[in-house]
This record gives C-alpha cells, sequence and structure tokens, in this order.
C-alpha cells in the first residue's frame, strides 16, 4: 500500500502529527509511507525516520520542482490530508489516490471537499490536537493509543551538537541545566522579558543550576531576547540563540533537567521524551496544546487551579496574568534538584 501524508502546517502541528504517523506505521508495517511537509519543518524530518520517503513544499515557489515531479509521475493508493487547505486539496488530487480522506470540517469549505472522497467525524474544538490527527487513522481502521505523545528518533549528531552547545555556553559535560525557551511565532504569547530574567536568576541562585536560553534568529524573538539579557546580563554567556536547529534543540531539551517555554515548539519537543517542564500559556487554550505527560506542569493566563482545568472552551488571556511565583511554585513542585 502506498501512502502520501501531507501535514503542510507549522513546526508544532507535525510535532503532534508523528502519534499519528508511528500509529500508522506499527499498524501497516509493510505500506510505503511519503510524508510532505513544508519548508520551515523540514528540519525535523531525520528524527522521523519512521517513514519510507519525505517531500518538501516551498510556500515562496523556490525549488518545488521535485515535489511537483514526485507527484506527477507517482500514483497512491491513499491519501491522508491532516491539513486541509487549499494546497494539500491540490496535492491530493494530484496524488491520484483511490482514497481521499481528510476530516469532516473541511465539507465546509465551497469547493475544497470535492477533492476527497472520505471524511473523518473528529472536532478540533473538542479534542487535543494528537488525538485528532489519529482520528484519522480510523479511514485504515489502525489502533491508536490513547494519551499518545510525540514520537522523533534522533539522528547521532544531534545530541554531539548539543552537547558542543553545552560546552561553549560553560556547561560541562553531564551537569544539570534548566533550558529556558521564551520565543515562539506568535508576539502574543511573549511572556515579559524582565520575568523570565527574574525566574532565571531566581534558578541559578535557589537551585544552583545554570540557565541555557534558546531561541531562532526570528527579529522579533531576539528582541524579545534582549529585554531578558538587560534585566540579567549575566545570561548573555549562555545564550545560544540563533545557532540551533530543530533536532539539536530537540536533543536540548533530551538531557535538560528542566525545560521552561511558552505555548511553542520546543515544549512540544520536551513533551516527546518526558523532560520536566513548566509551560505558560495566555491567548492559546492548552487543551488542544498541552504535553501530557506527568511532568509538564502548566500555567494559565487566567489563574492557577489545583488540579487544572482544560476546558474544549477557554477564553485565554494575556501572558502577564502569569506571575512569577506561579512558575517558581510549579518548578519546587517538580523537585528538580541539581
Amino acid at each position: 500500500m502506498r501512502i502520501l501524508v501531507l501535514q503542510l502546517k507549522r513546526i508544532g502541528d507535525l510535532i503532534l502529527t508523528t502519534p499519528a504517523l508511528w500509529a500508522l506505521r506499527q499498524g501497516l508495517p509493510k505500506a510505503q509511507i511519503v510524508l510532505a511537509v513544508e519548508a520551515g519543518s523540514a528540519e525535523l524530518l531525520p528524527g522521523i525516520d519512521f517513514v519510507d520517503d519525505t517531500l518538501v513544499y516551498q510556500r515562496k515557489g523556490e525549488n518545488n520542482g521535485p515535489l511537483w515531479r514526485h507527484l506527477l509521475l507517482r500514483h497512491y493508493d491513499v491519501c491522508l490530508d491532516f491539513t486541509g487547505t487549499d494546497r494539500s486539496a491540490l496535492f491530493t488530487v494530484l496524488s491520484k489516490a483511490h482514497k481521499r480522506v481528510t476530516f469532516e470540517w473541511v465539507q465546509r469549505s465551497r469547493f475544497r471537499h470535492v477533492f476527497y472522497n472520505q471524511f473523518i467525524a473528529s472536532s478540533v474544538r473538542e479534542n487535543h490536537t494528537v488525538d485528532h490527527y489519529l482520528h484519522l487513522l480510523r479511514a485504515l481502521n489502525v489502533a491508536t493509543p490513547d494519551n499518545a505523545a510525540p514520537v522523533l528518533h534522533l539522528p547521532e549528531w544531534a545530541p554531539r551538537k548539543a552537547a558542543q552547545l553545552l560546552a561553549d555556553a560553560g556547561i560541562p559535560p553531564q551537569s544539570p541545566f534548566i533550558l529556558v525557551h521564551p520565543g515562539t511565532a506568535r508576539p502574543e504569547k511573549y511572556w515579559p522579558g524582565e520575568r523570565w530574567a527574574e525566574i532565571i536568576q531566581w534558578c541559578e541562585t535557589e537551585l544552583k543550576m545554570p540557565c541555557l536560553l534558546t531561541g531562532s534568529a526570528d527579529g522579533h524573538e531576539q528582541n524579545h531576547l534582549a529585554a531578558i539579557r538587560k534585566s540579567h546580563p549575566a545570561i548573555a554567556a549562555r545564550d545560544i540563540s540563533g545557532r540551533l536547529d530543530l533536532l539539536t534543540l530537540a536533543a536540548l531539551t533530551r538531557s535538560a533537567a528542566l525545560v521552561l517555554t511558552v505555548d511553542s515548539a520546543p515544549m512540544h519537543l520536551a513533551g516527546a521524551f518526558g523532560t520536566p517542564q513548566v509551560a505558560l500559556f495566555g491567548p492559546t487554550n492548552p487543551f488542544h496544546w498541552r504535553p501530557r505527560h506527568p511532568r509538564a506542569i502548566i500555567l494559565q493566563s487566567h489563574g492557577p487551579s489545583t488540579p487544572p482545568e482544560f476546558r474544549p472552551q477557554h477564553p485565554g488571556g494575556p501572558m502577564t496574568e502569569v506571575s512569577t511565583q506561579a512558575v517558581i511554585d510549579a518548578i519546587l513542585a517538580l523537585h528538580v534538584h541539581a
């Protein structure tokens, strides 16, 4: 069976699709699975080694020749579209698959639905994103796990590169450290820089562990990191932002004693390895996106609740509603020690 899988959304969506890809491989071990992703997520592909081949779509139209040739020349038996956009609908048609599957909500589109012949009922609002994506495998009667976590297999070079970056930051091999990743693609999810600086100083003073500051080279994110460095200049020596690929960052989240993030891709990476973590949510709903392993603590902008309540309909709020004391209390609850 030849299966084309389309996931053309952001990095976080691809990470949260990996449980479905893993279940697909386990359920259909002899199938040939080809995964198509958007270029911004392509760095993750060496860690998704349980598919047979990969395709990369460039949004700006550059270097898409191999993708178009593949779709024009190949025939598939099944196309699973996790994306539901006009672009993925076109790819679905070009797959020439007999079974063209997407979610039932695509039927609300005026034209897009005509390109598919099977629609799977699964509410985006009523399900965690991992479970929502797993539901698409119902089209193939593939068994799926409960409470699944992301699946990534790190290539050998990723931990080696992570170890070198730690050494460059003055963190000795095997020494415990705290990974702090304040950035995200959406600035409204930023937590105030001075609060991050306060948490970093508290961790290094009270827990006696160095903090490693990570982030992308994006201009908005770098401005946010600059505000943190201004409030806590000493962290500049352990700032490796702009020097990371996604799988090296994943290796760092795996080896960290603790990961502190907002709702972002590194939050999902830490969740893949069950690393102790504190994740801060404001405008987005943790019901859909949170890591679900037992060593993850989620803080929400509308105030603490014990245990936290995760509901499909969540009003959200500004990140400023998350206090530094709430973060400190969450770190203490995880019993992280040097």
